[in-house]
Formats: C-alpha cells, structure tokens, sequence
C-alpha cells in the first residue's frame, strides 16, 4: 500500500516534542488506516480496514 502521500496525524493529547512525544500518527489512505510510530516513523506502519479502526477506537473510547 503506497504511503508516500497520506497525511499523517497525532492526538493532540500526545507529550508534544521531544523525549515526551511517544505517540502514534494515523493517516487515512483509501478505505484502510495506517498506524505508525511517531518516534520510528520509518520503521513502517500497521494496516487496518476501516472497520477494525471504528471498532478500536469504539474500544477504547470508553476505556
């Protein structure tokens, strides 16, 4: 799956920068969600379908 475009995002509840900033980015690409870490950004990234990702988030919403 071609990631060179996707846009990625971080929570805005994430430490910010520097040393505190372990966080994960997500970008959207096509009907499938990347995830990635923040600080391997190169290290790849895990695919899941839209809905897996709507029912992690559902999950963990209430958590």
């Amino acid at each position: 799956m071609d990631r060179t475009d996707a846009r990625w995002r971080k929570s805005s509840h994430s430490g910010g920068e520097g040393t505190n900033a372990d966080c994960v980015e997500v970008a959207f690409v096509g009907a499938a969600v990347a995830v990635r870490d923040s600080k391997e950004r190169g290290a790849g990234a895990l695919i899941f379908s839209a809905t897996a990702w709507r029912a992690f988030r559902a999950v963990n919403r209430c958590a």
